[in-house]
């Protein structure tokens, strides 16, 4: 819960500076931009909805319990319910436990997952503006590459995430004995999903930023050619090599040309890099660390760690 109000401000704040650098930074032409900001308002519209909410509330309260009940709740003897053969007893600890904490928290996780979607939309109408993408932007995403850099504002929610699995998989395996490593498939398939669907909707940029590239390519290429033939024609044929005297600046120009070249053929597909993958991941992972010690006992894992660091 924490992380999961902490992080209405952070996304606040970077989200509004991501929409911003659409406008700023010149990638939205000017003929779109009522469609853009048409686009912004109506999300706004639906984020700030008094009705929006208050269908997440209910459905928090209804289709969140059942779900609770019948796929989460365990069905062994715990401090917040009783189990036998036909229901779940609920302790007074526990009737607190699933018609208020359960709700609360439910609607909020709720509240996310609606405003993640709302974001997507969003990044989706933008995907369709005619956008000003250049391939020799040093991102090396067109332009467009603050939209990987900022996802890490998304981190405390797969944080909360990952802490979500972490109580889920440590009450089975304190309560109901299960092997922790039995879990490690569905730990490495939950970060794998979570980070996907962060990162996984920016793709739709992907064709854009492929047009990008092919006319940077072609563009540049062109460039190369009449400024290599230019160079050729003006030193190669009056003298032999090592004679004359050529001009810095037609070398320095040859470089830079080239170096741009080679930023335009280094060009990403997508908007993120392997980097931005690695720390949503790393966060999403992070909750689960602790169940190690319920399978290892503190000193059996730090003689684990020194090995390996010292190794």
């Amino acid at each position: 819960m924490p992380a999961l109000l902490g992080a209405e401000l952070v996304v606040h704040i970077r989200l509004g500076s991501v929409v911003r650098r659409f406008v700023e930074g010149n990638i939205v032409v000017a003929e779109d931009r009522p469609k853009f900001d048409a686009a912004v308002k109506s999300a706004r519209r639906v984020r700030d909805s008094v009705a929006v909410e208050m269908g997440l509330l209910i459905l928090a309260y209804t289709v969140g319990i059942w779900i609770w009940h019948s796929e989460v709740a365990l069905g062994s003897a715990t401090w917040y319910a009783l189990p036998d053969a036909m229901q779940l007893h609920l302790t007074k600890a526990g009737y607190w436990y699933a018609f208020v904490s359960i709700p609360i928290f439910q609607f909020i996780l709720l509240r996310w997952y609606m405003r993640l979607v709302l974001w997507f939309w969003l990044l989706w109408k933008f995907s369709k503006l005619n956008l000003h993408l250049s391939a020799a932007h040093p991102d090396r995403s067109g332009g467009i590459g603050f939209l990987g850099t900022n996802s890490d504002a998304f981190a405390p929610i797969l944080f909360a995430q990952g802490s979500l699995l972490a109580g889920v998989i440590a009450s089975r395996v304190l309560y109901q004995g299960q092997n922790l490593m039995a879990f490690r498939m569905q730990a490495a398939g939950f970060a794998v999903f979570f980070v996907l669907f962060i990162l996984g909707p920016l793709v739709m940029f992907t064709p854009r930023l492929d047009r990008a590239k092919r006319a940077g390519k072609a563009y540049y290429g062109l460039l190369g050619s009449r400024y290599v033939f230019g160079f050729e024609a003006k030193w190669t044929p009056s003298s032999a090599p090592g004679t004359g005297k050529l001009l810095t600046d037609d070398i320095q120009g040859l470089a830079d040309l080239a170096n741009c070249f080679s930023v335009v053929s280094r060009m990403r597909l997508v908007p993120f890099a392997l980097e931005d993958v690695t720390f949503l991941a790393a966060t999403t992972v992070l909750p689960l660390l602790p169940l190690v010690l319920t399978k290892f006992s503190p000193e059996q894992v730090l003689v684990g760690l020194a090995k390996i660091l010292f190794h």
